[in-house]
C-alpha cells in the first residue's frame, strides 16, 4: 500500500488546474482537461452513477444478450477509468519534469 498516491491531491489543492475543470477535480473532469483525446462522451456507461445501474441491471436480468451487452459497456468504462489514470498521472510527471 505503500506505493499508492490520490491523484486527485493535486488537483483538489488546486496545484494543477484548468478552466476546463470548473472548479470539479473529479475523473471525469481532470481526464479530458488534461488529456483531452480521452474522454467518456458517446458511452453507454459514462460515470460512475451509470456504472452502478448497469451492474444492478445486469445482476437482475435473466437475457443472456443482455448480460453480455451491459458487460461489454461496464468493461470499456473501467479501460477508459484505468487508462485515465495511467495517462493523468503521465501528464502529472510531465508538469513537474
Amino acid at each position: 500500500m505503500g506505493n499508492l498516491r490520490d491523484l486527485a491531491i493535486p488537483f483538489r489543492s488546486r496545484d494543477v488546474y484548468s478552466w476546463e475543470m470548473g472548479g470539479a477535480y473529479s475523473q471525469k473532469v481532470v481526464l479530458p482537461a488534461f488529456v483531452p483525446e480521452l474522454n467518456y462522451d458517446g458511452m453507454e456507461v459514462a460515470d460512475g452513477g451509470m456504472a452502478m445501474d448497469a451492474y444492478a441491471r445486469m445482476c437482475a436480468s435473466r437475457d443472456p444478450g443482455e448480460i453480455e451487452s451491459i458487460r461489454k459497456a461496464l468493461l470499456e468504462y473501467c479501460k477508459l477509468d484505468t487508462l485515465g489514470m495511467v495517462r493523468i498521472l503521465e501528464k502529472l510527471r510531465t508538469l513537474v519534469s
